[in-house]
């Protein structure tokens, strides 16, 4: 329980960051005519819904994808939006289809000393974009946590968790990209928004 309450903390806080950050980028940028929707990032409102389980279900009764790993590890991917602030936020599921518990594999962190000292989280996840011939990197707010679900520990069997990732977005003209987390299987995934 107290692991949740920290990953809500954590993703709340960094909530936070990227909004006023987000805010200081426009008021130096001058705010044009079509600026003024940016402050209000929808990465941050996916942060939020990230956490809740039905507004999930609610997005896609079939996952865009799916990336296994060994023991039953599946993540389900219900969106990849792009939105105007120049982010892609990915939202699914983490499960254990196994009937035993499965500790989250570290390797799914990464190996980069400032994510995984944040602890147990999907900062090891890149997108592809195979027609830019460019690898994408989990987003990190100003104190190296990264835009990604955080504080991982064990799923019980059958137990699902919904998680989240932002990375930077591909260009506007590239429609799909392919998901890599370490340990588990690749998948490509078509952008909306």
């Amino acid at each position: 329980m107290s692991i949740r309450f920290t990953a809500k903390a954590r993703r709340g806080m960094v909530a936070l960051t990227v909004a006023a950050g987000l805010a200081v980028g426009v008021a130096g940028c001058g705010g044009g005519g079509g600026d003024d929707k940016k402050p209000e990032s929808p990465a941050s409102a996916s942060r939020t819904s990230g956490s809740d389980p039905s507004a999930q279900e609610g997005q896609s009764d079939q996952p865009l994808a799916e990336l296994k790993g060994s023991d039953g590890l599946l993540l389900q991917i219900s969106s990849a939006q792009r939105d105007s602030g120049g982010f892609i936020t990915v939202n699914g599921t983490l499960k254990n289809d196994g009937a035993k518990d499965l500790l989250i594999p570290a390797a799914l962190s990464g190996n980069e000393t400032e994510i995984t000292k944040n602890g147990p989280s999907l900062g090891g996840a890149t997108l592809v974009d195979s027609k830019g011939k460019k690898r994408y990197y989990v987003l990190r707010d100003t104190e190296g946590r990264p835009l990604t679900t955080t504080g991982l520990g064990t799923l019980k069997g059958g137990q699902s968790l919904p998680v989240f990732m932002q990375f930077p977005s591909p260009p506007a003209d590239t429609p799909e990209v392919t998901l890599q987390l370490p340990t588990l299987s690749s998948a490509t995934i078509k952008i909306s928004g």
